[in-house]
């Protein structure tokens, strides 16, 4: 019986999309037909919201069909579909940086009615009755940016709060119960941003490289780039974690810095995976403390529990040169420098081969001052790892690369000059 159901649905969705793909390019024609399969019973649903769906709104929701999750196959509804798109498509008409983007973006980061694991709630039509007014009279994307995050916790009622029910909480479970985590507030932003056309995706990381847990924050596109932005703005590019996650370590995917795509990418986004996959084969137990310690913080404030169809992009290194870009234009102390870093496997230190990437940690007699993570061979060769430093000092300098099995010091002592490199040689 099981099999002929499947092979009347099979039939259903060859023949009924033979006329229903006519506005539809065809890269997505196989797409559809893959989906409307796993969509099972309710791929008549799935098949109304491509048909119904307005000429100029084909191809988004052929995008979204092809690309969605089995889980929202099998259970949203043509309406919830058909209701996302016509409001999306409406910003795409009204405001003037919806309406310049290319495809690809309003397609991946305006369209989507999800960000992660949360409940699929209608958010979209409260949420532009809600935000709509602030931007009615800006022509700036940035103005339109901070129009919105700006006044947002004020609209929606939502504080930072651990006590929340839910990690990954929807707007309207977070907005019920006026609290969500950084992920839910997350979501909250990037969908306010959404709902009037302006790109934005969920960003964040596993652990930093500290132990001290992991963090989720938003994203936007100007400028033809990605910038992040908080619930709790304070600008673009700019906030309380750019020092920890410029010292995320490329190496390790771990301490990797991931951005949300809806669709499909050649990795998951970090959404506890890496978190799961790397630490959790660990005894809790056997972990170092301060790694526990941020373990057990991680569990506590934010997600390591979503599901594995949440793709991402590993954008590591633009906040390791934000972070950099920040130090140079940061104003030193009198008493301060900018010291370099870079180490040497060897004495060739003109070979960009000879260089080792690897964990350097400063430490003042007992007490770490701070650490960063050494260019690799591939990177260029004016690569620095750069920290902050006093003048007239002396340091001792801690370098490890478990891979590699390195764990050596060194003595340092600054000078008075206002930068001064270290090269280091193993």
């Amino acid at each position: 019986m099981k099999k002929l159901f499947f092979l009347l649905i099979t039939l259903y969705v060859f023949t009924a999309c033979q006329s229903k793909y006519n506005d539809v390019p065809d890269t997505y024609h196989t797409l559809l037909d893959s989906a409307l399969i796993k969509a099972n019973s309710n791929a008549p649903q799935i098949l109304k919201a491509l048909t119904d769906a307005p000429k100029n709104q084909k191809e988004g929701m052929a995008f979204l069909i092809s690309y969605m999750p089995k889980r929202d196959l099998t259970t949203l509804s043509a309406s919830f579909l058909l209701e996302n798109a016509a409001y999306a498509y409406k910003t795409r008409e009204k405001y003037p940086w919806s309406k310049a983007l290319p495809d690809s973006i309003f397609f991946n980061e305006v369209l989507p009615y999800t960000n992660v694991a949360e409940t699929r709630d209608p958010w979209r039509k409260d949420f532009y009755e809600r935000f709509s007014k602030y931007v009615e009279d800006k022509t700036n994307l940035k103005d339109a940016i901070f129009a919105i995050a700006n006044p947002i916790k004020d609209e929606v009622k939502v504080e930072y709060n651990v006590k929340r029910s839910k990690v990954d909480s929807s707007p309207k479970e977070a907005m019920a119960e006026n609290m969500a985590t950084c992920t839910g507030l997350s979501i909250i932003l990037t969908d306010a941003f959404r709902s009037v056309g302006i790109p934005s995706r969920l960003a964040g990381t596993p652990m930093w490289t500290n132990m001290k847990g992991n963090h989720t924050w938003s994203e936007v596109f100007i400028d033809n780039e990605w910038k992040f932005i908080e619930y709790y703005p304070e600008d673009l590019n700019k906030s309380w974690f750019l020092a920890d996650a410029g010292k995320a370590d490329p190496n390790n995917p771990l301490h990797w810095i991931y951005a949300v795509s809806y669709k499909p990418t050649n990795q998951y986004y970090y959404a506890g995976r890496a978190v799961k996959h790397l630490i959790n084969k660990m005894d809790v137990n056997d972990m170092p403390a301060q790694m526990r310690k941020g373990y057990e913080n991680s569990k506590k404030h934010d997600s390591i529990s979503e599901g594995p169809y949440i793709y991402g992009v590993n954008v590591t290194q633009r906040y390791i040169d934000l972070y950099e870009k920040s130090l140079k234009g940061k104003k030193l102390e009198e008493d301060e420098l900018i010291a370099s870093f870079i180490i040497f496997k060897d004495k060739d230190i003109a070979k960009s081969d000879s260089r080792l990437d690897c964990r350097v940690d400063i430490f003042m007699e007992d007490e770490k001052i701070d650490f960063g993570y050494s260019p690799s061979a591939t990177d260029d060769m004016n690569k620095f790892l750069k920290l902050k430093l006093k003048k007239n000092t002396n340091y001792t300098v801690m370098v490890s690369n478990t891979k590699n099995n390195i764990e050596h010091s060194f003595s340092i002592s600054t000078d008075d000059n206002a930068t001064q490199e270290f090269k280091l040689i193993l």
